[in-house]
């Protein structure tokens, strides 16, 4: 019997890959669990949701990793 994978290595290298990737995943591993029948969404939010999958999956919004702009904002309002 193959052993379970490691959730943790799992994250550790997932946060090693650049932004657009790690947005794939989520998105991936989100849509895997068919949250459509556990919880209501309104058309108008799943239209908002898939808008911005296809954004992120053109191209066309560049994602932006979080610790930098938490440094950015850090560096701009810390004085």
């Amino acid at each position: 019997m193959p052993a379970k994978p490691d959730p943790k290595k799992i994250l550790d290298e997932a946060m090693q890959v650049e932004p657009t990737t790690r947005a794939f995943i989520a998105e991936t591993l989100l849509e895997s669990l068919d949250l459509d029948q556990d919880f209501a969404v309104s058309p108008e939010w799943l239209e908002e949701i898939r808008r911005r999958c296809v954004d992120i999956d053109s191209g066309k919004t560049t994602l932006l990793d979080s610790a930098m702009v938490i440094n950015e904002l850090r560096g701009k309002y810390t004085r």
